[in-house]
């Protein structure tokens, strides 16, 4: 299987018809079909790694102030206790909290109600712990590549550039200029195989501080870059900035 990472922005493209949900859907209509997914979240951060291991993961919608319409979205898809037993396995020895409380959150759902609409593939969430440093996500990811040969799409979900504090809440907001800089340095440095140079953003200087002022909507990069094989093809199936700093860019990695 390829690995998968998308942008997710703003809850309501769960429900819109635009470019980014367009691509969303192509993708789900063109990439093999997975017997599972991994998903990983940039809205399930936690002190320890956790892994949704229910038969049947709850919709959650953590989020406040937007239409009724979008509290009632479910995404009825099943678990697979198998697949999250598998998980803790990959990462073992470090300790996995088999947890029957947290279900899918708007990262995942968003996303997966486009690219699998009919929700016939199960989901598995893993959690990402709040206290480890980049390179400790990054090195999750690889130890979960062996799943890519097991059938199961890994998705990462968060944002390249995601700064709310400076969002620009208008329609066609143009995006700002750190944000392209810091979004095409990063598309540069994934083409170039180059990932452990992402692992701080920082390392941009002010483009990336304002692009990733903090991490959780950056890490599932990492994950996904993590379980990059070698003689991955490389392509960017979703492009453009939302609200001015939200980057929508999608990242596929597939056996050319």
């Amino acid at each position: 299987m390829p690995v998968l990472f998308l942008g997710h922005g703003n809850p309501m493209h769960a429900l819109l018809d635009n470019a980014y949900t367009w691509a969303w859907q192509a993708l789900g209509r063109r990439l093999p079909r997975p017997a599972a997914i991994l998903a990983v979240s940039a809205h399930w951060m936690m002190p320890h790694v956790a892994v949704t291991a229910m038969a049947g993961p709850r919709t959650i919608h953590d989020f406040g102030g937007f239409p009724r319409a979008l509290y009632a979205v479910q995404y009825p898809c099943a678990g697979d206790p198998a697949l999250a037993r598998r998980v803790a396995d990959l990462i073992a020895p470090q300790a996995v909290h088999a947890d029957q409380e947290w279900g899918l959150d708007h990262g995942s759902w968003s996303l997966l109600r486009h690219l699998y609409p009919d929700a016939s593939v199960p989901v598995v969430q893993l959690s990402m712990d709040a206290s480890a440093p980049a390179s400790a996500h990054y090195e999750l990811g690889r130890r979960l590549a062996p799943l890519r040969r097991e059938g199961v799409l890994i998705l990462g979900s968060g944002n390249i550039v995601h700064n709310l504090d400076l969002a620009r809440w208008e329609p066609e907001a143009q995006p700002f200029d750190w944000a392209l800089r810091f979004d095409a340095w990063v598309r540069e440095k994934i083409a170039a195989g180059d990932d452990r140079a992402l692992l701080d953003p920082d390392a941009a200087g002010q483009d990336g501080r304002l692009s990733a002022p903090t991490p959780e909507h950056y890490w599932p990069l990492l994950y996904a870059l993590g379980a990059r094989l070698e003689g991955d093809r490389v392509s960017f199936p979703v492009d453009g900035i939302d609200m001015g700093s939200i980057s929508m860019t999608g990242v596929l990695l597939e056996s050319a």
